[in-house]
């Protein structure tokens, strides 16, 4: 990778993490592009890949997401059950 892409590389995606930081996510996200239009430039090949997987990608996160919220729910309604039991135990002292 020439020096001049991988300049603009590092201060497209620094200057991303700044906008983030900052509160400024418009200018984080486009900032975030700049980066990755640099990379696909240069490594075509991989962002194609990665583009053709991209549906199993998102499948996958969605499974992982509903996992997760299922966890959650099961943690909130075990939460829920102590708490009351606890409310009540203490009303009756």
């Amino acid at each position: 990778m020439p020096n001049w892409k991988r300049a603009l590389l590092g201060g497209s995606l620094g200057a991303a993490a700044v906008m983030f930081i900052k509160g400024k996510p418009a200018a984080g996200v486009i900032l975030t592009g700049v980066g990755l239009a640099t990379l696909a430039s240069e490594y075509p090949e991989k962002f194609e890949e990665i583009r053709d997987r991209l549906p199993e990608y998102v499948e996958r996160g969605t499974d992982y997401l509903q996992s997760v919220l299922r966890l959650g729910e099961k943690l909130a309604a075990t939460a829920e059950r102590r708490g009351s039991a606890w409310f009540e135990e203490l009303l009756d002292s």
